[in-house]
């Protein structure tokens, strides 16, 4: 009886080990190797693909580019592509619902696939950083991006964040076919086109933007802000954000 009863409870305890066991490696798989999303912020329409605010679109367009992936519209209020980078696979999706409604695709995407917070990162362009800079993040606040405003409303403020410095307008008069004009403001300014001289910099950066892109999918996001926060050229901005 003695020996029967202990046989009996060494095989509850190795059901036991072996289900634990088995919901720690699925945590860990789940951590490891869940699909993650890259959501790049824009508004559709061909007269707002060269603008400033658009630089997410761009990077996402030269990520699918080079992974060889086609743009389907989705169910989702987006265009969707799949990727893959370092083994692990991902979505990239641009809302086509206009920037400041930017909340209401992500919402559907995180809804349809479950997605963890941590798992997603969003590009957009940035007032406040020069043009050229890079800046990744994990949450915090918008800085007054309506695109950000939007997702922060929908689904929180705990994704990723990849930042494209656009500069700030110089806030001086200029003159315009020989007429003065006055200053522009932050919102005309963002919907405008680069300027001819600050084209390289601009398509340097969204490589750059992609390549960040590419490496947080693979590596994660503190490998990624290692690499690449700052202007291309400088040693990375350590971030101690959470």
């Amino acid at each position: 009886y003695c020996k029967l009863h202990i046989a009996n409870c060494e095989m509850q305890n190795s059901r036991v080990f072996d289900g634990f066991s088995r919901v720690v490696q699925s945590a860990i798989y789940n951590v490891q190797f869940a699909m993650k999303l890259i959501v790049g912020l824009g508004n559709p329409g061909s007269k707002y693909d060269r603008t400033r605010h658009n630089v997410g679109f761009a990077v996402l367009d030269k990520i699918a580019g080079t992974q060889g992936a086609a743009w389907k519209r989705s169910d989702y209020q987006a265009d969707t592509a799949k990727g893959e980078a370092g083994g692990r696979a991902f979505w990239l999706a641009k809302p086509v619902t206009f920037m400041n409604l930017s909340g209401e695709a992500v919402q559907a995407l995180f809804s349809a696939y479950r997605f963890e917070p941590n798992h997603v990162l969003v590009v957009c362009d940035d007032l406040d950083l020069p043009l050229g800079v890079l800046r990744i993040r994990r949450g915090g606040r918008s800085g007054g991006h309506h695109g950000l405003d939007s997702i922060i409303e929908k689904v929180g403020p705990n994704f990723c964040r990849l930042r494209l410095g656009i500069g700030r307008p110089s806030g001086r008069a200029s003159l315009e076919a020989g007429r003065p004009q006055p200053p522009i403001t932050g919102e005309n300014y963002v919907l405008r086109p680069f300027p001819e001289e600050d084209l390289a910099t601009a398509r340097d950066m969204v490589a750059r933007a992609a390549e960040a892109a590419l490496w947080w999918a693979a590596e994660g996001i503190d490998a990624a802000m290692n690499r690449f926060n700052g202007a291309a050229g400088t040693a990375p901005v350590r971030e101690n954000a959470t």
